[in-house]
């Protein structure tokens, strides 16, 4: 069995194609179970991981190859993509080592767009509990996932990797304070109630607005979030009606489609007689259309966009990161073992088989040779030899062949048969 992730991040495709190959929300669950019904046979396991800056494919195969070709043509069909030269050329195929890395290091932060952000290890272990819910975990992929966790727990113990980092939340507000002299005067719009809208709420909200409001398809987890701020809850209908009265809009939902469109933003600067509205996209599929960064006194940041901001203080997380990789270097070969191990598994169990098959089959003799009357002593004599031919047969032959298969013999004799010194 190999291991293999394909996917793709935001270092190797634009946000354009990354939208259009996410799970959002609950058409992840879904995902799963097509990958897991249409690819079982090449597929054993399989689990997916979709956020906003990558969508990778973990699985342990047979069939690498036919894998590897499998999951484009399900990631092209399942998505509506029109030709696989323009997916393929932005995946990346990680083999057993590798992907077992790869794993290690996006849990840890080490991937990510804001390096050693805690989010993303969440978001793994919710793609490992979608995956078991599904039935699509297997041993190895649970043992890598298991491993995951603890090795981004060690991580974050161990080294200083999030200390110095700046989190895409509070560049939003970096950004917002070059655009409003302060932010106490401002009205601000939250889309959405999830894990990325709370956290950019709780930044926005240090800044004291004069006004927060929450607007979410769930009603009863926007009126959560909204006590916990102090704001008032809009329901999403509302949007095109109320969204003129606000100065920024942080959106984030798991909608396939964007909620807010050009028409709506251009009637509401209509409303707001050209006062600038500052708009925050961290949706993968964006909430927001790419065409309303073209209005004048609009200013749209996506998460790309935020990302770029967050790229500071790189040399105060250097050595953190020396310790981070490491630490992973350390934990990807003991995986490695084990999986060497777990192959050796269908062997060991064959060889145990055999050695009983031959036990069975010379006790058998010696069984006859006694109850036809020979002497005991005989019998024991040619029940050890029978035993000892049988098992000295194979390693012989191969003993007998040049090449490195005889030290690789030699070497498991002298650990099997160690010479008597008493």
């Amino acid at each position: 069995m190999h291991l293999l992730t394909l996917g793709l991040n935001h270092t190797t495709a634009p946000l354009s194609l990354r939208e259009k190959v996410a799970f959002p929300g609950d058409v992840l669950r879904d995902a799963v179970a097509d990958l897991r019904r249409q690819l079982r046979g090449v597929l054993p396991e399989t689990a997916i991981l979709s956020t906003c800056n990558r969508t990778e494919i973990y699985c342990a195969t047979p069939a690498p190859e036919e894998a590897r070709a499998a999951i484009s043509g399900w990631m092209i069909e399942r998505n509506g993509l029109s030709t696989a030269p323009a997916l393929d050329e932005h995946l990346y195929a990680l083999p057993n080592h590798e992907a077992v890395r790869h794993a290690f290091r996006v849990a840890s932060g080490l991937d990510s767009m804001v390096l050693g952000e805690p989010q993303i290890l969440g978001q793994m272990k919710d793609a490992a509990r979608v995956a078991q819910e599904a039935d699509a975990l297997g041993t190895h992929l649970h043992q890598l996932f298991q491993r995951t966790f603890a090795v981004a727990k060690e991580v974050r113990s161990q080294t200083e990797i999030g200390a110095h980092s700046v989190s895409m939340s509070a560049a939003a507000v970096r950004l917002a304070q070059r655009i409003f002299e302060d932010l106490r005067d401002t009205s601000i719009l939250f889309v959405g109630a999830g894990e990325m809208i709370e956290l950019a709420a709780t930044h926005f909200a240090a800044q004291q607005p004069r006004r927060i409001s929450v607007a979410n398809r769930t009603a009863e987890r926007a009126e959560k979030l909204a006590q916990r701020f102090g704001a008032q809850t809009l329901r999403l209908a509302d949007l095109p009606d109320r969204i003129a009265e606000h100065d920024i809009v942080v959106s984030c939902t798991a909608s396939s489609l964007p909620i807010i469109g050009l028409g709506m933003v251009e009637r509401a600067l209509k409303a707001r007689r050209r006062r600038p509205i500052f708009m925050i996209d961290l949706a993968v599929p964006r909430d927001i259309e790419p065409e309303v960064a073209r209005l004048d006194d609009v200013f749209l940041y996506t998460v790309d966009d935020l990302g770029k901001a967050v790229q500071t203080g790189m040399e105060n997380r250097q050595m953190a990161v020396s310790q981070a990789e490491s630490i992973i270097d350390t934990r990807v070969d003991a995986f490695m073992g084990w999986l060497s191990a777990r192959q050796a598994v269908p062997a060991i169990r064959a060889l145990h088989a055999r050695g009983e098959a031959l036990k069975t089959a010379e006790l058998e003799r010696a069984r006859k040779m006694l109850a036809r009357g020979d002497d005991p002593g005989t019998v024991l004599e040619a029940l050890a030899n029978g035993l000892t031919g049988k098992f000295l047969h194979g390693p012989t032959t191969l003993l007998q062949r040049p090449g490195p298969a005889q030290q690789q013999i030699g070497a498991l004799i002298d650990r099997l048969l160690p010479e008597d010194k008493s």
